[in-house]
């Protein structure tokens, strides 16, 4: 066995040594990740209601906010959070400062949040807009108001819809959360930064980082998928009897 690990490009027990390291760096990402998520998920779906709705004064103040976030790298947007807010006197004097723009873990939320805030925000505009008017002209039918329509039939609608391109968005913002480790914090990559330098390696660190990302984004398409299973299986239904009513052809039995 010892031959064997000689001859293996990576030093697999340095890595075992420090892999409580990685699994502190799988903390920090994960929450960082999902915490943006779930508070940049609530803040869109009230977005994408007014641009949705086209509010005359409220939607261009969305529009800017979103074409602003998904226009500029997450870096950018991290950089200026973390680095750029401190040069500004009256932001050091504000009662922010010392709990929350001075620390880097909360700057890489805030600006993780207001980056996938954005993005999240134009895709449940876009299924709130491809609602099927069949199932709106159904509710007004049933006596349903505005606010039972989107509640109960328009929303639930979207967010069933909007599940597959969803997916590919958590997956964006656990590649984007490498930004963290820009900033002094220790998530997955950081920990394998560390290593690599630590040790003067090439590729124990990174390669140790990819493969724990390449699990995660594993385990996050295997929900999806479920969800996917779980929530569209009407649409699958739908298909089924257009399949089995078409005649075969002349000849064919």
């Amino acid at each position: 066995m010892e031959n064997l690990l000689s001859w293996f490009p990576l030093d697999l027990a340095l890595i075992a040594e420090n892999f409580d390291r990685f699994l502190y760096g799988v903390g920090v990402t994960l929450g960082l990740t999902f915490l943006s998520l779930a508070l940049g998920g609530a803040m869109a779906v009230p977005l994408a209601v007014v641009r949705a709705s086209r509010h005359r004064v409220l939607n261009p103040v969305v529009w800017v906010y979103t074409y602003v976030f998904r226009g500029t790298p997450l870096l950018v947007q991290t950089y200026l959070l973390y680095y750029g807010a401190g040069q500004f006197e009256f932001v050091r004097n504000s009662w922010l400062w010392n709990p929350v723009l001075s620390q880097a873990w909360w700057c890489a939320l805030i600006a993780f949040t207001l980056n996938t805030g954005a993005y999240t925000t134009e895709l449940l505009r876009g299924a709130i807009a491809d609602t099927p008017k069949g199932e709106v002209e159904a509710a007004i039918a049933t006596g349903m108001s505005k606010r039972d329509r989107l509640s109960r039939i328009v929303l639930p609608s979207a967010f069933r819809r909007a599940i597959p391109a969803y997916s590919n968005e958590v997956i964006f913002m656990l590649h984007g959360s490498v930004v963290a480790s820009t900033i002094t914090l220790q998530d997955i990559l950081g920990v394998g930064r560390w290593l690599n330098g630590r040790y003067y390696l090439a590729y124990e660190g990174l390669i140790t980082a990819a493969v724990l990302y390449f699990i995660i984004v594993f385990a996050i398409t295997r929900v999806f998928r479920w969800l996917e299973r779980r929530y569209l299986r009407h649409l699958n239904r739908r298909r089924e009897p257009i399949a089995r009513n078409i005649a075969p052809p002349m000849g064919v039995k």
